[in-house]
């Protein structure tokens, strides 16, 4: 269970499965090998058609139903990817560089380390008119926390840390769970919007000249982007596995960003 994201940017592997349809059975076929993996950690080496779990699926009205899935049949439904993998080759789209690189996951529960690495790469008075912007977004915006204190409320699911941690920038107090509203609970992304919350991580440049900012939001080319805010985060050997997936997030905003698109969210 996790947070998936999707440059949604047209091909043929999306106009044939459609984005729900592909994402389904990615989804599966990342179900199925967990499962696999966890009953051969426990010594079982049944085949995947003799193996199943429950899943329980909540209706509009808040009932719930539960319904055994076989391994088997995710993994029957996910080899009909397989003959639109050779499109992602070269696709630019494909930011994670793999068959299907245009979808990603940060996996729950968010490492506590992983909110710390997202506040402190929040800008303060060095970078002024960025600041601004940010205090701005999350006063006239409402990003309270107060949705992610609920999910934060169900213990070790979606965050591992039950105390949201914090930072004071410059006098202004930023929550974890501001953040995650910021980045995660106000729908797809759009590129406008994309490229802010670029700058309020610090995925792009925050040092620039009044005429470049300006020109962010409708920027000239893809080469006006990246000669002039090129991405920043790079992969270190200490990011633990959420920083790591968090960096991979926001290149994938980069790359919706780069080709005029939206950042379709999961959450």
């Amino acid at each position: 269970m996790g947070i998936d994201y999707l440059v949604h940017y047209d091909c043929e592997p999306k106009r044939a499965l459609t984005v729900e349809g592909m994402m389904a059975r990615l989804k599966g076929r990342e179900r199925a090998n967990a499962v696999i993996q966890l009953y051969r950690d426990q010594g079982d080496n049944r085949s995947p058609r003799q193996m199943g779990f429950e899943m329980v699926r909540r209706a509009a009205d808040g009932t719930e139903e539960q319904e055994v899935i076989v391994v088997q049949d995710l993994l029957d439904a996910a080899r009909e990817l397989d003959p639109w993998a050779p499109y992602c080759s070269g696709c630019p789209a494909n930011h994670a560089g793999r068959p299907f690189g245009c979808v990603g996951t940060i996996n729950y529960p968010l490492s506590l380390a992983g909110e710390r690495w997202l506040l402190d790469q929040l800008p303060g008075n060095e970078h002024p008119l960025v600041f601004l912007l940010l205090q701005k977004a999350i006063l006239e915006q409402g990003y309270r926390g107060d949705a992610g204190a609920r999910l934060r409320a169900q213990t070790g699911v979606f965050f591992e840390s039950s105390q949201a941690p914090e930072r004071a920038i410059d006098g202004f107090v930023v929550t974890g769970d501001q953040v995650f509203e910021m980045l995660f609970l106000s729908g797809h992304i759009r590129p406008a919007h994309g490229v802010l919350l670029l700058q309020f991580f610090d995925a792009i440049y925050s040092d620039l000249d009044a005429d470049v900012m300006m020109q962010l939001a409708v920027p000239p080319s893809v080469e006006w982007i990246d000669q002039t805010v090129p991405f920043l985060h790079t992969p270190a050997p200490d990011d633990d596995e959420t920083i790591r997936a968090l960096k991979a997030f926001f290149y994938a905003l980069y790359t919706a960003y780069r080709l005029e698109t939206t950042l379709l969210l999961d959450v």
